[in-house]
């Protein structure tokens, strides 16, 4: 059987782990790091989280879409895309990077 995929949107993903939180599974892994940002408006730098690698295990996933709407930034969707049917357990997990690509 097929499904269909998750896709994530990475500039739009703050790192916030709301989605991996939420997760009935637990197939969503993000590893992330802080980093400080300048802000005008404070006297100290702001600290924000930043993607390093959004990680999806398609063997846990029971695609209630749960990740999807708990998201509030609505950095994930479901995608045209297919998870293709496969016998290796590396295939079925998909993992998005800071740069974007899975």
């Amino acid at each position: 059987m097929r499904h269909t995929a998750i896709d994530l949107d990475v500039d739009a993903c703050t790192s916030c782990v709301i989605c991996a939180r939420e997760c009935p599974s637990w197939c969503i892994t993000i590893n992330a790091h802080h980093e400080s940002v300048p802000d005008s408006d404070a006297r100290r730098p702001r600290t924000v989280a930043v993607l390093d690698e959004f990680t999806l295990d398609w063997g846990l996933c029971m695609y209630c879409g749960m990740c999807i709407e708990s998201c509030p930034f609505d950095a994930l969707s479901w995608s045209d895309k297919r998870v293709a049917d496969s016998t290796s357990r590396t295939d079925l997990v998909s993992a998005w990077g800071s740069d974007g690509d899975r």
